[in-house]
């Protein structure tokens, strides 16, 4: 493992909730909660995997902010689509890397899309959301395959220098932000300008979240169906791998990185050891606590206080990396020259 400097963690606490935040939270404890508690005593066989992948169809209709803009884009394998927010121009020089959550079964471009949008217009540049295969198609293992291509696309095929791209990603995207980062550096790919992961699961060995003290502060209860997911689909792999989980892993080299999680929620102990790691390792990172706030609320947009401050400052972070690689670029080269 490679010897790094430690730097400071930031550790920046948003509280209190609000009290719109707090009724959006006590609806998904009476409404949710019992759901997902059903769906974990469910088997997660074909018939369960084809619901789940009909939430990304059924949310096709759903409407983006009004004035973006989206563009297909197709692989070999697998879909994208640029995605630019209100008031971003054309200009691709710049870009934010999407990876969707969903459990690594469901979701995509559609549930994503307003969201994203939001991150465009925050930060000013388009999107490259990444509609990558999931489980069953692929394997847990092998869905980091497709974000890797499209990174490689952007550099390779689009031209994009890599300190002008962020990758960005919720939940499972949160995990997969990482797990692309650490196999383009695995490959000899550059590294992005930085890394953005909301409420990211980053320990697939689920023995520190079930003995949290958010099994039972977590609105939505997901303990349960944590164990499903992660017995069904990981159950042939080693879950203390560094390949699957990358809390574990050599993080060093990694790029500015910034961390959201709400205070209460089970994942919230993923983002706070892999904060306290990374600063081990040398690479700057800001961990966002947002008290008492749902798992990746910044879903909720326009909707709740916190979700609007949180996304602007997603935009703000967004466009500080780019300018510190740009200035990190200049010192390089006057300090060669």
């Amino acid at each position: 493992m490679t010897r790094t400097q430690p730097v400071t963690l930031v550790i920046d606490r948003r509280g209190t909730a609000s009290l719109r935040s707090r009724a959006v939270s006590a609806g998904v404890r009476r409404l949710l909660q019992p759901r997902l508690a059903k769906l974990a005593e469910l088997p997660i066989d074909d018939k369960a995997l084809r619901r789940a992948a009909a939430l990304d169809r059924m949310a096709a209709r759903s409407r983006p902010p009004k004035g973006t803009h989206r563009e297909r884009v197709r692989f070999d394998d697998f879909q994208a689509e640029w995605v630019h927010g209100p008031g971003v121009g054309r200009a691709r020089d710049k870009v934010i890397l999407y990876l969707h959550g969903g459990g690594w079964i469901c979701c995509g471009l559609n549930t994503h899309r307003p969201m994203v949008a939001r991150f465009s217009a925050a930060a000013g540049v388009p999107a490259l959301s990444v509609d990558y295969r999931m489980i069953p198609a692929v394997a847990f293992e092998e869905e980091v395959e497709d974000c890797v291509t499209a990174y490689r696309w952007l550099l390779e095929e689009r031209g994009i220098a890599p300190e002008n791209v962020v990758i960005m990603g919720d939940s499972a995207g949160g995990y997969l932000t990482f797990a692309t980062a650490l196999r383009a550096r695995e490959e000899g790919l550059p590294q992005p300008a930085a890394l953005v992961a909301l409420s990211p699961m980053l320990d697939m060995d689920l023995t520190a979240k079930l003995a949290h003290a958010n099994m039972t502060l977590d609105p939505s209860a997901p303990g349960p169906l944590l164990e499903r997911l992660v017995e069904g689909f990981l159950g042939h792999l080693d879950v203390t791998d560094p390949a699957v989980s990358p809390i574990r892993a050599d993080l060093s080299g990694l790029p500015p990185t910034l961390l959201t999680a709400g205070s209460t929620e089970l994942l919230y102990c993923d983002s706070e050891l892999m904060a306290r790691r990374l600063a081990e390792s040398g690479v700057p990172v800001t961990l966002q606590v947002w008290d008492r706030q749902l798992h990746v609320f910044q879903m909720f947009g326009p909707l709740l206080p916190e979700s609007r401050t949180a996304i602007a400052e997603l935009g703000a972070f967004v466009r500080t990396a780019y300018e510190q690689t740009m200035t990190d670029a200049v010192d390089v080269a006057d300090a060669a020259g």
